[in-house]
């Protein structure tokens, strides 16, 4: 059995020493962990907010590209889209009554 100077110039165990040496090292481990653990993300959009906005650009989207349908290549009032008649229409001829 071997003994060497630690800290403090008290005799200290070789095998001892290292196990010191360890368990400072698991303990400097687990701190760092529980760091990571404890942070708290703040979001800076709400994810209630992100789900109506993610709707709201759907169904913006979707009045596009009927007004561009409709409008540009069916050439027609890019703002008859909006009138019921035209979608009764429109089914009436999907429905060939």
């Amino acid at each position: 059995m071997e003994f060497v100077k630690g800290e403090k110039g008290m005799a200290v165990n070789e095998g001892s020493r290292e196990a010191i040496k360890a368990e400072k090292k698991q303990n400097k481990e687990k701190e760092q962990s529980e760091k990571k653990s404890k942070r708290i993300r703040i979001r800076l959009i709400p994810i209630w907010l992100r789900v109506i906005i993610v709707l709201a650009l759907i169904f913006i989207s979707a009045a596009i590209g009927a007004m561009v349908g409709y409008g540009v290549l069916g050439n027609g009032n890019v703002f008859d889209v909006f009138k019921p008649s035209t979608w009764t229409y429109i089914i009436d001829l999907v429905q060939k009554k």
